[in-house]
């Protein structure tokens, strides 16, 4: 028998599923990072993210995880997006968001058919002769993307027929001037990310440079098959955007629906069936926690794509009439999170030393919510390296 649930009780849930409701402690960092990792693009929204969720987080505690004592990695993982995730969590967020063929792969890498159909080269070949080739190309150094897609396009093009290595080497539909080669081997370093190849090393100005996993990592890591990293994804995403569908995950993901089913199915048996207006599933046990929710409380500055607003079933967590405004083509703004309602949108621009901030509110925000508000406005700028901030509150 399913349960039926409000949407109250599901807003509640996944706010305090992904520690929303109140701040971890500073030495749970790396915890918050691992309920479904922290997507960290545009660069920089992974800091704030972490910082609406963990108290005292500062950009030199994120950057030592990352670079110091490793216990986070950066790489391409869901939807082909660059993430933050435990390393102890690497064959979760690799292995586990791989898809299993080469039709459901290329789907996931989309923008590459066409050139493969051109090349007449399954993408499975591609990517073995990028494997082929990386270690001695990138071994002992860092290469930024286009670096990287340079040198192995070359050396690839080598090892071509005549006819391939033609069309390889022409200009392809993805920049002036680029080999339609190198555009593909751009795409297919995604799936070397989630094949445990490759992974970015610490930006270095504003780019992200890629390292051998092997050599960056030094240490023993924990492996799991592909089905068990497979169900242990869908376990995280459950658990943090629960109730949901196979197609909200699919989307979460990057696959079709239909191609959800390779992680789905693994969890049948883990599942309990939920009416929240539609025919839903969530762990059975969160069912408990689903039903009596703790009520959400305080204010967050969310960035653009935080993982709250990640979730595929929007109008659950945002009035359908307000989506043009949050979710852009470009240049999404960060939303304000008052007592578990998205109540508007923030963008803020830095000049100097100063961050100007411009707050649109979708209803009335009280003064206690402003004050709140200008707080966490404070620690954005803190985290922006900025000494001061403006708040400049609108209405919609």
């Amino acid at each position: 028998m399913s349960v039926e649930v409000t949407r109250d009780e599901v807003i509640a849930f996944r706010l305090e599923a992904q520690n929303l409701n109140r701040r971890m402690a500073r030495q749970s960092l790396v915890d918050a990072t691992g309920i479904c990792g922290v997507q960290n693009s545009p660069s920089g929204s992974a800091l704030l993210a972490l910082n609406a969720r963990v108290s005292g987080v500062t950009r030199e505690a994120l950057d030592n995880a990352i670079s110091e004592d490793r216990s986070l990695v950066q790489s391409w993982c869901m939807r082909g997006a660059p993430f933050y995730f435990p390393t102890t969590d690497l064959p979760v967020f690799t292995t586990g968001v791989l898809p299993p063929d080469d039709s459901s792969r290329r789907h996931f890498i989309l923008g590459v058919e066409q050139s493969l159909d051109e090349l007449g080269m399954p993408l499975a070949e591609v990517v073995d002769r990028i494997r082929d080739k990386i270690g001695s190309v990138l071994s002992g150094r860092r290469l930024t993307v286009n670096d990287l897609g340079t040198e192995l396009a070359e050396q690839i093009a080598h090892d071509l027929p005549k006819s391939q290595r033609n069309s390889w080497e022409q200009e392809g539909p993805y920049a002036k001037g680029q080999p339609r080669g190198e555009g593909v081997v751009h795409f297919c370093l995604r799936i070397l990310t989630l094949q445990k190849v490759i992974c970015f090393a610490p930006r270095e100005g504003n780019k992200a440079p890629f390292v051998l996993l092997d050599e960056w990592l030094e240490i023993q890591r924990h492996e799991m098959g592909p089905e068990d990293a497979r169900a242990e994804l869908l376990r995280r995403y459950l658990h943090a955007y629960g109730p949901s569908t196979r197609g909200d995950f699919a989307s979460w993901l990057g696959v079709r629906s239909r191609e959800a089913e390779s992680w789905w199915n693994l969890l049948e048996d883990e599942m309990t069936e939920v009416d929240f207006g539609r025919r839903t599933w969530i762990l059975t046990d969160d069912r408990d926690a689903l039903r009596s929710p703790r009520t959400p409380a305080g204010v967050r500055l969310l960035p653009p794509r935080d993982p709250y607003i990640q979730g595929r079933d929007r109008e659950t967590i945002i009035d359908k009439e307000l989506h043009r405004d949050v979710f852009t083509t470009v240049g999404d703004p960060g939303t304000v999170l008052v007592d578990g309602r998205i109540v508007g949108i923030w963008r803020a621009r830095k000049k100097g030393k100063k961050l100007s901030m411009s707050v649109t509110a979708f209803e009335t925000v009280s003064a206690r919510a402003k004050k709140a508000v200008e707080s966490e406005a404070d620690e954005v700028a803190s985290l922006r390296g900025a000494a001061s901030v403006e708040v400049d509150f609108g209405s919609y």
